[in-house]
């Protein structure tokens, strides 16, 4: 390809009146939303299992103008033909799936129909990381050092970044220490690549230790104007997998962002670009030097931090409208000196997954979900309550992302906003971004890429409140579980039939005490008795190991629970959401749950022991729901304590199977491909009662942890 300006092919313009959106969930609702605001006629695609009643991320589905179904988002051809079906214009491919693909720009222009993004061929050029490192040197764009794949690991400089040259997100990447681990991690990388991208070709970089994510948003037009629109820190990531982003960065100065603003448009306009893309750099915390790490052909899941943030002529801009008015052939109609950026915004990807263990993909049916609301506050979602959540896509549930006048106004704000987020019925990250956000190192802006791998996590919300709050409304709505009640009428069993009414809770309730069988027993000692909650608003709630938390309930009302939680040495005011339900046993423990501070607790008594397979007896089972990619092992081999067994995958992230202690391979359930729920045995290694002399089985259990994932 031509990589200058010179090659861009500035048509008259195009009018866009129908738009295909080729993606799902709250992306695909967020193109939308900007699309009939210009007032064109929408089309969604949609596959047999987005279509289905109560699926999360199938809301797009209903809000576009008309459906068509496609058995993938990655089936191009389909795609194609969809777009020529329904006689659209053009196609947004939001993010993932196929919005990176030369192979979908490349099809639909040669059907005549516009990809709202940069030409193929650019993509081409800049979604690979090893020819866009190249474009970059170029340019005169900074980039890190580097070696091939193939070259003698013991002539790296360590650490060393093994990462897929085809992709991002976080997949097909390992960082490595030492000669001794490249093997394996790169041969995990290259399945892991291979698996999202279809591509195994790897790099390898020098890995900084201290670096911050810093990136520049960037859109160009068809007549050849680029401009910068602020940038973005995407520090705190976990896995290569980025949690919060802000903007405008918290620590850089005004002229190492003009550096990077420079560096930024220079790329773009090397290679001729079109559409909205971003720069993405790698700032060196200790020496202050920057780096091109890739570039990224497409919007960007953060995009709304610049839309809060950035401003072009004293208006915020709308980012996929810019889009679709550089598909249509316009010109951008503003330049560099229109563009400022005030405020600061934060934002949080709310995941399915249990951050607090070992952050496992999490699926099952949202019983409940609240989004928070309020001045400065947006949430990009496409989860609402009775939904199914499924690990056959990205994890993410929803964005959300808050606006102050600075940085600590908009902490806080952040703060309050997560608070106020709950899903209940499938475990979430919430709480964690929570905590994450609270830190004093992220208060101080000093939360590195390295950070979440490199010290412990933040620690989770005490239990203690939710479940005394849980267990005042079990007590309220009479379902104690073989409750022992003072006196009243209210000892287990109650329908609790308005309890959860809108307009507030409404029993005649026990009189105190009320034993409660919850995750543990609690006492619950009400205090005033009577028909309203207003009447009623002191409780006292003993846990088994004696301590009591004294509760002063201010509104109970749509499952929200406001409490003052103290005595006249302190008070603290919480707001918890709980979900109580009768047990499946007239009189037993209720079903119960809630969420406080983010953090989804379940409070349920605890089940029979018999479903449980400790690691302690040789059983090996699914940690999450997913599909096994990898069976390395047959009955009757020999391992080694540590020894992967296989390997399971979920939402696009690989779990190392590995054996719980040295013995023989006595169970294999599974093969490749099989979808397996969470707590499903897939192995069983036997004990052996004496050492076994030989070779085979510490080669077989080298050549297992070979082909692991760490």
């Amino acid at each position: 390809m031509t990589d200058t300006p010179q090659a861009r092919q500035a048509d008259q313009p195009r009018p866009i009146r129908t738009l295909l959106v080729a993606n799902r969930g709250e992306i695909a609702l967020r193109v939308l939303r900007t699309a009939r605001d210009l007032g064109l006629r929408t089309v969604a695609l949609h596959t047999p299992a987005d279509a289905r009643p109560g699926a999360a991320g199938g809301h797009h589905v209903r809000a576009a103008d008309a459906t068509l179904e496609v058995p993938s988002y990655l089936d191009v051809d389909a795609v194609v033909a969809a777009a020529l079906a329904c006689g659209a214009d053009a196609v947004h491919p939001g993010y993932g799936f196929l919005s990176e693909r030369p192979a979908l720009a490349r099809a639909l222009a040669d059907a005549g129909v516009r990809l709202v993004g940069p030409r193929a061929d650019v993509m081409d050029a800049m979604g690979r990381k090893d020819h866009a490192r190249a474009i970059a040197e170029r340019a005169g764009v900074p980039v890190v050092p580097a070696w091939g794949p193939d070259e003698d690991p013991g002539t790296f400089s360590y650490p060393v970044l093994v990462k897929a040259a085809a992709g991002g997100g976080g997949k097909g990447m390992r960082v490595v220490r030492s000669p001794e681990q490249y093997a394996e991690a790169l041969a995990a990388a290259r399945r892991e690549a291979a698996s999202a991208f279809g591509d195994d070709t790897m790099l390898v970089e020098r890995y900084v230790e201290r670096g911050r994510h810093v990136e520049v948003q960037v859109m160009g037009d068809e007549h050849g104007t680029v401009v910068t629109l602020g940038e973005r820190d995407c520090s705190p990531q976990r896995r290569h997998q980025k949690v919060l982003e802000e903007a405008p960065a918290p620590t850089l100065d005004p002229a190492a962002r003009a550096r990077l603003a420079e560096a930024a448009r220079a790329l773009a306009q090397q290679v001729g670009y079109t559409g909205a893309g971003t720069v993405e750099m790698l700032l060196d915390a200790d020496t202050g030097e920057f780096f091109f790490l890739e570039m990224n052909t497409r919007l960007q899941v953060e995009h709304p931090v610049t839309e809060a943030t950035t401003t072009v002529r004293g208006e915020h801009p709308d980012l996929v409208a810019l889009q679709l008015r550089v598909a249509a052939g316009e010109p951008l109609g503003f330049g560099q000196d229109d563009v400022a950026v005030t405020g600061h915004a934060i934002e949080a990807r709310v995941y399915a997954e249990d951050a607090f263990g070992g952050f496992l993909p999490q699926a099952g049916t949202a019983t409940l979900v609240r989004w928070p609301q309020g001045p400065g506050v947006r949430v990009d979602h496409a989860l609402t309550s009775g939904e199914t959540v499924s690990t056959g896509f990205d994890p993410m549930l929803g964005k959300v992302v808050a606006t102050g006048v600075d940085r600590e106004d908009a902490r806080l704000r952040l703060l309050a906003a997560l608070d106020d987020t709950a899903v209940l019925g499938l475990t979430t990250n919430t709480g964690f971004l929570r905590a994450l956000v609270a830190t004093d190192a992220f208060a101080a802006a000093a939360i590195d890429t390295a950070w979440l791998d490199r010290e412990p996590l933040p620690a989770p919300p005490d239990a203690g409140v939710a479940r005394a709050v849980t267990a005042w409304v079990a007590a309220w709505l009479g379902h104690g579980g073989g409750a022992e009640a003072g006196s009243g009428s209210g000892s287990g069993g109650g329908s609790g039939s308005g309890a959860w009414a809108a307009d507030g809770f409404r029993s005649s309730g026990p009189r105190a005490p009320v034993r409660v069988r919850l995750d543990r027993p609690v006492l619950v000692d009400l205090g005033v008795a009577s028909g309203s909650v207003t009447e009623a608003h002191g409780a006292t709630v003993t846990g088994p190991d004696g301590e009591a938390l004294v509760l002063r309930v201010l509104e109970a009302a749509d499952h929200v629970v406001t409490v003052d939680v103290g005595d006249a040495a302190g008070v603290t005011r919480h707001r918890v959401v709980v979900h109580v339900q009768p047990g499946p046993q007239p009189g037993g423990p209720p079903r119960a749950e809630a969420s406080h501070r983010g953090q989804r607790v379940v409070l349920e008594a605890p089940a029979r022991a018999a479903g449980a397979a400790a690691a302690s007896d040789g059983a090996v089972t699914a940690p999450m729901p997913g599909t096994v990619t990898a069976v390395l092992v047959s009955t009757g081999e020999t391992v080694a304590e540590g020894d992967v067994l296989g390997v399971l995958e979920a939402m696009k992230m690989e779990v190392s199977l590995r054996a719980p202690r040295s013995g023989t391979v006595v169970t294999v359930t599974e093969e490749v491909g099989a979808q397996v729920s969470r707590g499903s045995l897939l192995f069983h290694v036997e004990q052996r009662d004496e050492q076994v002399d030989g070779d085979q089985g510490g080669d077989q259990g080298a050549s297992a942890r070979r082909a692991g994932v760490q």
